[in-house]
């Protein structure tokens, strides 16, 4: 299988933050922007994949590190940074720029895991990616403890569902709903 480098999986996006994206504190709305990225992340994990579907299997992180207001304009950049045997883990960069002051900040960086999936449906394997920038370079080194990370909290989110219930909450002894 080829192996692909970073750039060819690199998918710009620009945006205008419009009023209906806003929050009651004038910023972008969080939830709007995570459908952007997601959306983004997609196009990366399909151009790698060179598949038809890739499914999110899990928003690592999402770090939101400055607001971004209505007077800005957006620029999400997404791209394979890390890959598994089918796993892709897309890493997300969002530059907000003042419109009237050209003044540019990274406002939201998050890390997306992606599974190509086969026309069954089922995980496929992945080209390797290869890192050239110095930024790729970085996030390509410091996949393999992220990944291992992401393994520790999948095992503990296996635990916490295993606790959890399916019953309806108004069915369930009036005790437990008291907090």
């Amino acid at each position: 299988m080829e192996t692909r480098t970073m750039k060819e999986t690199r998918i710009i996006q620009n945006d205008q933050v419009l009023i209906n994206d806003l929050n009651n504190y004038h910023t972008l709305f969080g939830g709007v922007l995570m459908k952007k990225l997601d959306a983004c992340a997609t196009l990366s994990a399909c151009s790698h994949a060179r598949v038809k579907e890739c499914v999110t299997a899990s928003t690592d992180s999402v770090n939101f590190l400055e607001p971004i207001r209505q007077s800005d304009k957006i620029c999400i950049e997404s791209f394979v940074a890390y890959t598994g045997k089918s796993s892709m883990e897309i890493f997300c960069k969002v530059v907000a720029e003042d419109m009237i002051t050209g003044d540019r900040r990274i406002a939201t960086t998050a890390f997306l895991t992606f599974v190509a999936l086969g026309a069954d449906k089922k995980p496929i394997a992945v080209p390797a990616i290869l890192p050239e920038t110095e930024e790729e370079k970085f996030l390509y080194e410091t996949g393999q403890e992220r990944e291992r990370i992401k393994k520790i909290k999948r095992g503990q989110n296996k635990d916490l569902v295993a606790h959890l219930t399916v019953d309806k909450p108004w069915n369930q002894e009036r005790s437990e709903q008291l907090c």
